[in-house]
């Protein structure tokens, strides 16, 4: 190609004016970078020299953010409901595991574990429900005489008089808060209800039951529909996490609940030994509370030996004998079997967990908090510090 085919370049020449005459300028106005990061953050041309609009816009979101904010704790209760019964979904699972490696099908399995939840709840309904209200009955008249011939008792009055009037004092306390209303439909709500009060525990109960079937049936098939949300790239990895530590979390809340079935019964049986009344509801009420790791057994130790102690002082001596030898033998034979394949947590960690739980929920926001700590230690230890190695 020789230099006469080559087009001749056009060039721009801003005409110049003729005498008094102005011509329009060509510049075009560049944004300041304070309205393009306005523009780029809100997606459209948002000026920050219209304030009026600007403020409208902020105001509105703030609004929204409020109005949501309220609609969620006006609705916790319901939200709240709905991750036990997932948490309690994940805690199944293992016993649907369980009932496959012996021969059952998935879907054999699953309707076999529906089936005990419903024998449970029918269980709770029309046996355990009658039994806590007829012992809460029982305490209320029994309580008081109990304290009264504890006083008469010849030993009182001197260890009384040594420990300054303290053991009287302490007895005192007991006798009011346990004959006290109020007391008595806190010990109902977190016994039958898991925190909620008795007008609602049993709806509430009902409520998580039903929502832990729907789940339970359609446990697979919720886990895909939410893989699917994940770019399909990053989706067999995402799955694979996903799976060890729903697992892992499964097996501590089914280790968890074993422990405290063996924890329920070993208590009842020895507050029945011990002639302790209201055997049946502490049972009932160290079921719950020996969920929580580390402290729910000595708890339930030292609530068990005061009330055997008022009994007599021989029942509150048996008794702290022998849950001193339950607690060796859960912590060095129990708990390792039950929970060797369950993710461990700190102490520490339990303990907050536990504390923060049960400050905005109660009871059961201390049973939840664990398994969600748990999570998290395993997101920590599979994703994020493999990834920090590699780096």
């Amino acid at each position: 190609m020789t230099d006469e085919n080559i087009p001749p370049a056009v060039t721009s020449v801003e005409p110049s004016a003729p005498p008094g005459e102005v011509v329009a300028s060509s510049v075009v106005e560049v944004p300041s970078t304070e309205t393009r990061e306005v523009s780029q953050s809100f997606g459209g041309p948002v000026s920050t020299r219209r304030p009026l609009r600007w403020g409208f816009i902020v105001t509105l979101g703030a609004l929204g953010a409020l109005a949501a904010g309220l609609a969620v704790y006006n609705l916790r209760t319901i939200v709240f409901s709905i991750f036990l019964a997932m948490f309690i979904t994940v805690g199944l699972d293992p016993l649907v595991r369980f009932f496959q490696r012996h021969g059952m099908t998935r879907t054999w399995a699953i309707v076999t574990v529906i089936l005990i939840i419903v024998a449970v709840l029918v269980g709770i309904i029309w046996v355990v429900v009658p039994l806590v209200v007829s012992q809460i009955q029982t305490l209320i008249s029994v309580i008081p005489q109990e304290v009264a011939n504890l006083r008469a008792q010849g030993w009182f009055d001197p260890s009384n008089a040594a420990s300054n009037g303290v053991l009287g004092q302490v007895v005192n306390y007991i006798a009011k808060e346990v004959t006290d209303p109020k007391f008595l439909t806190a010990v109902g709500s977190g016994a039958v209800g898991l925190g909620f009060s008795i007008i609602n525990g049993i709806a509430s109960g009902f409520f998580i039951a039903v929502l832990t079937i729907y789940f339970v049936g359609t446990y697979d098939a919720t886990k895909k529909a939410g893989y699917r949300l994940v770019a399909a790239s990053r989706r067999e990895t995402f799955a694979s996490y996903t799976e060890r530590i729903l697992q892992n979390v499964g097996r501590y809340l089914s280790g968890m609940v074993i422990l405290a079935f063996f924890n329920a019964v070993y208590s009842v049986i020895l507050l029945l030994i011990a002639q302790v009344p209201g055997a049946f509801l502490i049972g009932v009420l160290a079921f719950f509370i020996t969920l929580i790791p580390l402290i729910g057994t000595i708890l339930t130790t030292s609530v068990m030996t005061v009330l055997a102690f008022i009994h007599s002082p021989t029942s509150g001596l048996v008794v702290l004998i022998f849950m001193l030898i339950y607690m060796q033998v859960e912590a060095y034979i129990l708990t390792p079997k039950v929970m060797s394949k369950a993710v461990k947590i700190p102490g520490s960690v339990v303990l907050i967990s536990a504390l923060a739980g049960g400050t905005l929920f109660g009871l059961p926001g201390a049973l939840v908090a664990i398994p969600i700590s748990a999570g998290i230690i395993l997101i920590v230890t599979e994703v994020v510090m493999p990834t920090k190695d590699h780096q």
